[in-house]
């Protein structure tokens, strides 16, 4: 599986902006999908996930309300939207799947990343 992550920026505190991650192959719907995050200096930390038919979606609490995951298999795509961001939101972005029906928060059960896109928050 390979992944393709995009969407990252530069935007005022406050603002929007939406997240993609393309994923290789045509097992798309059989992955759980995740976001993760790693700012300057921090550990990756658990941004959100979404289970293989998208109906069930976790979110880490410094984002709970302001960002939304959800995915389209058709397109082999699950997306990111965030809203509201804040200069603590300034990261790098990954992607993360694996082949497994249960969702986890934990980076090192999933298998594949993708490159990573960076957000940066201006206040």
């Amino acid at each position: 599986v390979q992944l393709q992550a995009s969407g990252g920026g530069l935007v005022q505190a406050g603002g929007s902006l939406r997240l993609s991650c393309a994923a290789s192959g045509r097992t798309f719907s059989s992955l759980s999908m995740a976001w993760f995050r790693q700012a300057p200096g921090k550990e990756r930390e658990f941004v959100s996930a979404i289970s293989r038919s998208g109906g069930s979606t976790y979110y880490a609490d410094s984002v709970k309300g302001r960002f939304t995951i959800s995915r389209d298999n058709a397109k082999n795509t699950v997306y990111l939207r965030m809203n509201s961001l804040k200069p603590e939101d300034t990261a790098v972005y990954y992607c993360a799947s694996r082949y497994v029906v249960v969702v986890t928060t934990k980076s090192w059960e999933y298998d594949y990343w993708g490159q990573g896109t960076l957000v940066t928050v201006s206040s």
